[in-house]
């Protein structure tokens, strides 16, 4: 299959490339960016895009390739800091802005040369997203600026003959109009690729990795119900058939009801189905702690421990099975990107463990493409549609210490927000929506007495890959309702919030 290499540059929107490329139905993948020149020829891409990255390129630390990736023969886009890492290293100069009015931030009207391949049919203005302080104060030769601004007049440039192209602004951004129309001409008019990427060959693809990687051993695999873990599960169940036992952990942090739900759902499937309460021994190891990363590591440890436990009495597993995806990946920090938090199932695990290997079989694909597989999979629709729940569950979303009452507080509540949000008819659909206990508490008037109670904080947003999002507009009718009911329904609450906040700057979950 026809591979597009993703070299990344710290970037924090590197996977949001990818996944505009797999929408294209081109294959990818994203590798840091000092992959070994022998690793990409063994890689054999159709073409190689450079990523953006925080970096300034003509610091003596910036991270920078092999710089024999410009000999393989193959076209390379560089977008923002790709594009002026691609100038500075075949000689072109880029330097800082001096003058403020040479940087870009945002929406920026942008014109094109339509007879540069990369804009071919998208017109001659549009609307891009820029992000850099840096500007190509010298086009190299054999390049020619091929897009300008009113601040930037090299925002794009152009080598047909070596099939080098780079642009300063964002592509892969909802924000930039014709996007994706760009990122299809360097992929089908410039790299000539075929739609060959889908959910159905990734399925057969997976299947035959996974009977390889397992062989004669067996899994388990770490079920919380969600759409991810379930997604694996039938995967795995495709694969090693009865080798798989699914454990699904119930550790005192799920939502009102869920745990029980989950149970009737997977036990009637045809899986060896095990639950475990554990609910005790993780609240006793989260007493006391209110560090966002330091609960998370805890959990993601403390869930290890558990399966490894079961493991032993079922007799012995090799692997452990885990539905991770790449926004994951991506937020728990790799190569030279920040981490943002840590999953967990990624950065939350323990160094040793009893397992011989872990298998993340979905760690490549982003939310939508999990639904897809799951559809792929014959899934039933309202688990494969259902909304994300973090594996630590309401623990991120109790912020500070988590205790039994906190959690019973946002239980009721979080239960109000989303019956409330189901009655509300399909014009209301966020991707995500949910309440969250704040460390907040403040006075308030109820039965003519004072109060001093908690603060519950409403989240709704929506989003196709959550890696960005936006809060979702709801009825001011529909968030009155879940305010009134919150405060008098439950004890230990008098004031609701609604974050009307996006992804960037926030993140979904609050910790």
């Amino acid at each position: 299959m026809q591979k597009i290499l993703i070299l990344d540059f710290g970037g924090q929107y590197d996977q949001l490339i990818a996944r505009r490329v797999r929408e294209l139905r081109v294959y990818c993948e994203v590798h840091p960016h000092d992959m070994p020149i022998e690793a990409i020829r063994a890689f054999d891409p159709l073409g190689i895009i450079f990523t953006g990255g925080p970096g300034s390129v003509y610091l003596p630390d910036s991270p920078k390739p092999d710089p024999a990736v410009f000999s393989l023969g193959v076209p390379v886009l560089g977008i923002c800091y790709g594009c002026q890492l691609m100038a500075q290293m075949l000689g072109g100069e880029v330097t800082a802005a001096q003058d403020a009015s040479a940087r870009e931030y945002g929406r920026t009207v942008t014109r094109f040369d339509p007879t540069c391949p990369l804009f071919r049919g998208i017109g001659e203005k549009s609307v891009t997203w820029m992000s850099h302080g840096d500007y190509l104060s010298k086009v190299p030769a054999g390049f020619y600026p091929a897009a300008r601004s009113a601040a930037c007049p090299t925002a794009a440039i152009c080598d047909g003959e070596r099939r080098f192209y780079g642009v300063q602004f964002h592509p892969e951004v909802d924000h930039t109009e014709r996007g994706r129309e760009i990122l299809h001409n360097f992929l089908y008019r410039i790299c000539g690729a075929r739609s060959e990427w889908t959910m159905a060959d990734f399925r057969t693809r997976t299947v035959k990795a996974l009977r390889e990687e397992i062989g004669d051993g067996r899994a388990l695999l770490a079920l919380s119900g969600g759409v991810d873990s379930s997604v694996a599960a039938a995967l795995l169940s495709e694969s090693i058939g009865e080798r798989l036992t699914c454990v699904f952990v119930d550790h005192g942090l799920m939502r009102k009801g869920e745990a029980d739900e989950v149970e009737a759902v997977f036990s009637k499937r045809r899986l060896n189905f095990i639950r475990v309460d554990a609910k005790e021994r993780f609240l006793t190891r989260l007493a006391g702690v209110s560090d966002p990363e330091t609960k998370r590591k805890i959990i993601g440890e403390e869930f290890v421990r558990v399966f490894e436990e079961e493991a032993r009495r079922i007799g012995g597993a090799d692997f452990l099975v885990q539905g991770t995806i790449y926004p994951d990946v991506i937020e728990s920090g790799k190569g030279e990107a920040a981490v943002i938090k840590s999953h967990h199932n990624v950065g939350g695990l323990p160094e040793h463990t009893d397992f011989r290997g872990i298998v993340e079989p979905l760690r490549l694909l982003f939310k939508d493409e999990v639904r897809q597989l799951g559809r792929e999979l014959s899934l039933p629709e309202a688990l494969v549609s259902r909304q994300p729940f973090p594996g630590p569950g309401l623990a991120i979303r109790v912020i500070g210490e988590v205790t039994e009452e906190k959690l019973a507080i946002l239980r009721e509540a979080d239960a109000i927000f989303r019956e409330e949000i189901g009655r509300a008819g399909p014009e209301v659909k966020p991707s995500q929506y949910f309440a969250a206990l704040t460390n907040v508490r403040s006075v308030g008037v109820m039965g003519d007495g004072r109060s001093y109670d908690y603060a519950i904080a409403l989240r709704s947003v929506k989003t196709g890959d959550f890696m960005t999002a936006e809060f979702s507009r709801l009825p001011w009718e529909l968030l009155d309702r879940v305010s009134v009911r919150i405060v008098n329904e439950v004890r230990g609450v008098n004031r609701v919030f609604y974050d009307i906040t996006s992804k960037p700057p926030a993140t979904v979950e609050y910790e």
